[in-house]
């Protein structure tokens, strides 16, 4: 039902009858769960990093050591998997959709603004919360404005998420 009701809402704005089936099913839960499990993965790094700011101290010490440790946050990027889904999906389309569609266009672009967010903010910021909260996290204070940064700019891909689930099911 919900793959049906998703696919039915693209449709409405597409030139040609929009192909169904298992190919096409499984093209559409590849781009939504490699944004869900991307996107989901940063705001959880968001949650963490105001967590960080409690200190070693704090109640969910624990929680944010665990999540901090050292290496790559494998999860997040899964978001690079987005558009390589996407553009699948529009090749499977059979020219239903265009990659010059505004739609298409415009959730393009809302990407590059979260990837270019999450590589140039989130990530370096998240490897010093890394290295403080593994080797010498005194308190707050020793995160600098890192916790603040990743906070932030998780909000604002929260927002990104949101506008582009709104463009992809009302394709504008």
């Amino acid at each position: 039902m919900g793959l049906a009701f998703f696919a039915s809402g693209l449709a409405s704005g597409s030139r040609h009858q929009v192909p169904t089936g298992a190919g096409y099913s499984l093209l559409l839960l590849a781009h939504v769960a490699s944004a869900v499990v991307g996107f989901g993965a940063l705001g959880v790094t968001g949650v963490q990093a105001a967590r960080a700011r409690q200190g070693p101290t704090g109640s969910h010490a624990a929680a944010v050591r665990r999540y901090f440790h050292p290496g790559v946050n494998w999860a997040a990027r899964a978001l690079y998997l987005v558009p390589v889904s996407g553009f699948g999906f529009l090749a499977y389309s059979g020219g239903a959709f265009d990659v010059s569609d505004a739609f298409v266009l415009s959730g393009l672009g809302m990407w590059l603004a979260a990837v270019a967010t999450a590589e140039v903010l989130v990530w370096p910021a998240e490897r010093r919360i890394q290295h403080v909260v593994t080797q010498d996290w005194r308190g707050g204070e020793a995160l600098g404005r890192d916790w603040a940064r990743v906070v932030g700019s998780t909000w604002f891909l929260a927002f990104v998420l949101v506008a582009t689930i709104v463009v992809m099911v009302a394709k504008p």
